[in-house]
């Protein structure tokens, strides 16, 4: 399972150029699930993303969390986040968990966000097409992967 996690001053996802879902101060991640990933890997990524310090403190240094900051987040299914890119110009997304598998693991991931850890986590709709608007402060972002966690 795969996260890119952008600190944001305000982001939305507008929905099938309908419905839209904002958030103000706080984070922006888009979510790759890989066959073979589980809901284990969920919990850990919902807990690295609560208690990541990327937040300034009084001093300025990067020592708050999401949830010290009492910010929001914006939670969107990304399967392109497994694209590979070696082999012509077409990426091919075959490591990609096909929707039976992803859609439970990605509905983990925002449970254990908002239930364990409290945070309030708006999400895009899995599948859908989807415009995401962000104002990236910092600019921040940060990539972290299941698989490599040591």
């Amino acid at each position: 399972m795969r996260l890119v996690i952008q600190r944001v001053s305000s982001a939305s996802v507008t929905i099938d150029g309908q419905e839209k879902r904002e958030i103000g101060h706080g984070l922006m991640v888009l979510i790759g699930v890989e066959e073979g990933d589980h809901e284990a890997d969920a919990e850990w990524l919902a807990q690295k993303t609560a208690l990541m310090r990327i937040f300034s403190d009084d001093q300025g240094k990067m020592n708050r969390s999401v949830i010290d900051v009492g910010g929001e987040i914006l939670a969107i299914s990304q399967f392109t986040l497994f694209a590979q890119t070696a082999k012509g110009n077409r990426p091919s997304f075959i490591r990609s968990a096909r929707p039976e598998i992803a859609i439970p693991i990605y509905e983990a991931y925002v449970k254990f966000l908002s239930v364990d850890h409290g945070l309030q986590v708006k999400t895009g709709t899995f599948g859908s097409d989807m415009d995401v608007a962000i104002v990236n402060q910092g600019p921040v972002t940060i990539t972290i992967d299941s698989k490599m966690r040591e």
